[in-house]
């Protein structure tokens, strides 16, 4: 059975590129904070990277379905993702920190053009 595909113009398809790095990147600073231990496994800064890594998922997931809804769920994975890089941002001098609120930044930009949009 033939399948008609829709295109996904430029800015989603950045969006949702932007939204699955961020979903890996969160994941693995998961992975990082468990390991590294001390204020780094703290429970809420595990619970929101977890949090971010699931939104842009999500976020990812319905852009590429052409949700109707898809610009209200990337507001929300705008304001998590700003959320998680204030929280990154906390640990000054641990680059892996510094990377990670530097992804979560990025995509919440892409989040919020096309929470406008």
């Amino acid at each position: 059975m033939a399948r008609v595909l829709q295109e996904v113009s430029t800015e989603i398809q950045k969006c949702i590129d932007d939204c699955w790095e961020c979903h890996s990147v969160c994941l693995d600073a998961i992975d990082y904070c468990v390991r590294k231990g001390g204020a780094h496994a703290e429970p809420s800064h595990i619970r929101l990277l977890q949090d971010c890594a699931a939104i842009c998922r999500t976020s990812a997931d319905f852009m590429l379905r052409h949700s109707d809804f898809h610009g209200r769920v990337c507001e929300i994975c705008a304001e998590i993702c700003e959320e998680c890089a204030d929280d990154c941002e906390e640990f000054e001098h641990d680059p892996a920190m510094k990377s990670c609120a530097e992804v979560c930044r990025r995509c919440a930009e892409s989040c919020r053009q096309m929470a406008q949009a």
